[in-house]
């Protein structure tokens, strides 16, 4: 096919990376196994870093943006997928060292690929996204080691109104466990609430500098901001505790003391959604399945066109979108 279609391309100009817009065909495309036409993609924070220029995310130029996309394949040398096979990609360097989802077509290699399951839409499994797959493993990841069960003690969710943030309360709620929402925006209490939320923390409380060991609330914790938010959750959680942490919103750096560690025997789960393994995708991919309010979904996302992008990364960065951004890469 040598018809083109367009893309939301990172090139660079002046030594410096620039987001922009480019008309591309199957041939640009990278010589991968996997020919998928992609339905839709999504909007991460990353995402946002790499189109408003405010993070160097893209390792190699030009760079097709987008770490997310969801689609059918039409073509494949891989005896693994056949044309017509519904998929899932999040990670694995898309938009850093990959092409990634913002476009009509992307060739992909085999092993980066998670079936679709049937309970989803390809709009829907990008309502879903980096996002709600990340929160997905954060759940796994806590109930795995032990430390939280249904009808037990709180699980925190910190950056709770953020796409982790949403589909981890929803996903914890639905399975029985009574979760607690930071948040700086009261605005946003309503729609937490309706997730699943029974409880809120302002997160200035959780922003201000702690002791090492505060008073024990949280059973778990799923924490998408670090720093010293991430310092002071692992300082509240309750003796045999464990904290899931996925993000840094708040920054890289992690001002805290050994002593829930070694006092408490509080564990510090770090949960990578870029290069993890596919059994623990299709963990993932399975329980959000089974626990996920497919209704809710669209109280979490809404769907905007492609060309809508360069504000929605400025946005998104600016911390004034909610819930998730499902992209429409036709539009």
């Amino acid at each position: 096919m040598s018809d083109s279609f367009r893309a939301m391309m990172i090139t660079d100009v002046e030594g410096k990376p620039k987001a922009g817009f480019a008309d591309i065909t199957q041939a640009d495309l990278p010589e991968h196994e996997v020919l998928v036409e992609i339905a839709y993609s999504t909007l991460n924070y990353k995402d946002g870093l790499a189109l408003s220029g405010k993070g160097r995310i893209a390792r190699r130029r030009p760079m097709v943006a987008g770490i997310d996309l969801a689609g059918t394949v039409v073509d494949s040398s891989s005896p693994d997928w056949v044309p017509g096979d519904k998929v899932v990609v999040n990670g694995w360097g898309l938009s850093e060292t990959e092409w990634g989802g913002y476009s009509r077509y992307q060739r992909l290699k085999p092993q980066w690929l998670t079936r679709l399951p049937a309970e989803f839409t390809a709009q829907q499994a990008m309502a879903i996204g980096t996002a709600g797959y990340t929160a997905a493993l954060c759940v796994d990841a806590l109930e795995r080691w032990g430390a939280i069960r249904p009808g037990g003690g709180e699980v925190l969710v910190t950056g709770a109104a953020g796409g982790v943030g949403s589909t981890a309360i929803s996903l914890l709620a639905a399975k029985g466990y009574t979760v607690t929402a930071a948040t700086g925006r009261p605005e946003t209490h309503d729609y937490l609430a309706g997730l699943g939320a029974s409880g809120f923390v302002a997160r200035t409380d959780l922003a201000e500098p702690g002791g090492a060991l505060q008073k024990e609330r949280w059973a778990g914790a799923v924490d998408s901001v670090g720093s010293t938010t991430l310092a002071n959750v692992l300082a509240q959680t309750s003796y045999g505790g464990a904290v899931a942490a996925c993000g840094l919103a708040g920054g890289m750096d992690l001002p805290a003391s050994v002593a829930p560690h070694i006092l408490r025997g509080i564990a510090l789960l770090g949960i990578d959604s870029v290069m993890a393994p596919q059994d623990k995708r299709a963990r993932a991919w399975a329980l959000l399945a089974a626990h996920l309010d497919k209704a809710k979904l669209d109280t979490i996302a809404r769907v905007e066109p492609m060309s809508n992008l360069p504000q929605l990364a400025e946005d998104i960065v600016a911390g004034r979108i909610r819930g998730r951004v499902v992209i429409d890469v036709t539009g």
